[in-house]
């Protein structure tokens, strides 16, 4: 599947209505496509555009500036280890490189089971827990190569399913929509803002 289809489909034009302009409800829409696919593809980004107006190229544009969303296929949990200053520190050079011995792939590789991509992160601000690691955007640490390994196995085990989704998955708790105010609405606030600012000066 790489269109919206179904209940993405749905929940793709619920996005495009919170807008007042469609073309805002892009990156919203490539992490839908991302929580669908587990990646932004081609297609997808073709169908963003139809649904906000735009063009594919401009899509592309978009996605590819964020490196929260991938262009190609990843594994089914995407672990950055953090290399900055707070986590290099305490040996976060060492369990990257323990990190490609365990997972027995390079930094930016996925292994050939499909389930793990290993990528080297910049500060996400799990400093405390240094060195630190993420997994599809959820947080683990201090680490060490013994931890990891448990880290791995419990991940290729299910057993952190409830904590870790596919990646893609962002938020599992959806917000209901809330009523569009209508444009007019808000420039009529805008004016009588404005209004009052010149008064008062």
């Amino acid at each position: 599947m790489s269109r919206f289809t179904g209940e993405m489909l749905s929940r793709a034009e619920e996005l495009v209505s919170l807008y007042p302009d469609p073309r805002s409800a892009t990156i919203p829409l490539c992490h839908l496509a991302q929580e669908q696919d587990g990646y932004v593809t081609n297609e997808a980004m073709a169908h963003i555009a139809e649904l906000v107006g735009s063009s594919a190229a401009e899509v592309q544009g978009t996605a590819s500036f964020y490196d929260m969303l991938k262009l190609e296929p990843v594994g089914r949990y995407v672990i950055g280890v953090c290399t900055n200053i707070a986590c290099m520190l305490r040996g976060a050079y060492e369990l990257l490189e323990d990190a490609e011995g365990v997972l027995d792939v390079p930094v930016g590789a996925t292994t050939a089971d499909g389930l793990f991509t290993l990528e080297e992160v910049e500060c996400i601000a799990h400093c405390d827990r240094a060195p630190a690691a993420q997994v599809n955007y959820r947080y683990f640490g201090p680490l060490d190569r013994e931890s990891f390994e448990t880290l791995v196995t419990q991940l290729r085990n299910g057993d952190l399913d409830d904590e870790v989704p596919p990646h893609g998955t962002l938020l599992r708790v959806r917000r209901e929509a809330p009523a569009v105010i209508p444009m007019e609405e808000i420039d009529r606030y805008r004016a009588q803002e404005a209004e009052r600012e010149k008064a008062s000066d």
